[in-house]
């Protein structure tokens, strides 16, 4: 009797899982529409930046695998991998190599050490503080040719340039009059396109550095205090490990970006004097040597050479976020 009082409540509850099962697709699918419908707005913007970054940047692959110069309309043809290797084995290409690597590593390097210690003075409490961060980030809002045009012009022109200026009325305060005015762009010119990116990347620097003084905790730093430790100890053994992610990410991301600089360069020395970088070359064989195939296939190595260093970069700051939230 109780087998078969049981049959019939068993017998429905199957029904039952059943018609569930039945209607799991169609929930899935309104589900599957609901997200759609949350992205709809964003196709748009998605469409758009695969028509200005992606389609162009395919187009130059394809036209890095052509022989193709524009002075010679009628020879153009498959070249398969020649214009990589006649990126790797052009003497004007591999000095740009040399020259964009020394400006990155000395603008990052000095701009870091600079941007350390002005965000040090920073983090202190003074009265203006807030106006003084506002002054120094300043050079890194300006536009980077107006920056590179206020180099050139005002402060490294040896007949009325601001750095003349300041060393004749020190030299005539010790009786010297009518010293030599230097040019310092044909004297240094690579030293006047790193002090003018270094003038522009320290405020960077520093805003990351300073993001990161201000994320310290400082419970741990009165503890240290009070034990007797003095500010370069705990500056050594506290603060510099703190800040290492922090360093790591600003150097990395300011070298992706001083990689790809081409405004100093162009606008202070035009190329000229050794100067000349990877996007400044890139320019000169696209532009003035009309040679699309290997102007193309120098821009998709520098293209690759920096999605490496972004991939680091992004790294880094995965690994940042990843100790914060602990």
């Amino acid at each position: 009797m109780t087998a078969l009082a049981q049959q019939p409540t068993t017998a429905p509850k199957r029904a039952r899982r059943g018609r569930s099962d039945d209607r799991a697709p169609h929930g899935e699918t309104l589900t599957r529409a609901a997200a759609w419908l949350r992205r709809a707005p964003m196709l748009p913007a998605l469409i758009f930046m695969i028509i200005v970054t992606q389609l162009p940047f395919v187009a130059t692959i394809v036209i890095s695998f052509i022989h193709w110069n524009a002075l010679y309309p009628n020879d153009v043809g498959f070249a398969g991998f020649s214009n990589y290797v006649g990126v790797f084995t052009d003497p004007a290409m591999r000095a740009s190599v040399i020259t964009t690597i020394e400006l990155t590593v000395i603008v990052v390097l000095v701009s870091l050490v600079i941007g350390l210690g002005v965000a040090l003075l920073l983090d202190r409490a003074f009265w203006g503080r807030k106006f003084v961060r506002t002054i120094m980030i300043a050079p890194f809002l300006i536009v980077p040719v107006a920056s590179a045009l206020v180099w050139k012009h005002a402060i490294f022109n040896p007949s009325y340039g601001l750095l003349n200026g300041i060393l004749t009325w020190f030299w005539n305060l010790f009786g010297l009059h009518n010293p030599p005015q230097v040019d310092w762009i044909s004297a240094h010119p690579l030293g006047a396109v790193n002090t003018a990116l270094i003038w522009q990347w320290t405020p960077f620097m520093m805003l990351i550095l300073l993001a990161g003084l201000q994320s310290r905790p400082l419970d741990v730093i009165e503890a240290a205090r009070i034990d007797g430790a003095g500010n370069w100890q705990i500056f050594r053994y506290m603060t510099l490990p703190h800040l290492r992610s922090y360093l790591e990410l600003a150097a990395l991301l300011g070298c992706i970006y001083i990689v790809q600089n081409f405004d100093a360069v162009y606008t202070i020395t035009s190329g000229g004097l050794g100067t000349a970088n990877l996007p400044y070359t890139i320019y000169q064989k696209f532009f003035e040597a009309h040679d699309y195939g290997g102007a193309s296939a120098a821009g998709v190595i520098v293209v690759i050479g920096s999605l490496i260093v972004a991939t680091v970069a992004l790294r880094t700051v995965s690994t940042l976020l990843r100790e914060e939230k602990r």
